[in-house]
């Protein structure tokens, strides 16, 4: 599985604006409406905020890969955020998360949505991959530092 089939350009905040959980979940999500994706946005926030009072999707070392499984998504989607300031997402370890990958899967998608999350989980093991991601500057270079690890990986 390769994640950049499931992540566009148009998928990437090079900064996002947001300051709180929620924004930042909506802000994301608004970002598939830039790639033709068809979705209802108010049903795909709740999803994430649902999944959110189950435990954080902030798993720590500033990164957060919230996820779901929306109904009438025709595909699995990734987006990617960057906040340099950080965002307070009650992560487990209580730091402020940086890095934001979220995956949207259609409802009876539990296999594919599985190995996209343990694949977007792997590349970011990596503390050179997190530090390249920070240190970038532009849309199309956080793309391309994404696509290079996840052909590695």
């Amino acid at each position: 599985m390769k994640i950049t089939d499931l992540l566009k350009k148009d998928f990437i905040i090079e900064e996002l604006v947001s300051t709180g959980k929620q924004e930042v979940l909506e802000e994301l999500s608004r970002s598939f409406q830039k790639g033709n994706v068809k979705f209802n946005l108010d049903a795909m926030i709740k999803v994430l905020l649902e999944r959110e009072k189950l435990g954080s999707t902030g798993i720590g070392d500033h990164i957060a890969i919230p996820h779901g499984k929306l109904n009438g998504l025709d595909d699995l989607i990734v987006a990617f955020g960057r906040s340099s300031r950080g965002i307070d997402f009650d992560a487990m370890d209580g730091k402020p998360v940086n890095l934001f990958f979220l995956l949207m899967a259609p409802e009876h998608s539990t296999g594919q949505h599985l190995k996209a999350l343990a694949k977007i989980s792997r590349m970011l093991k990596d503390h050179h991959f997190r530090k390249s991601l920070m240190e970038t500057k532009s849309k199309d270079e956080l793309y391309q530092i994404i696509a290079d690890k996840d052909d590695q990986t």
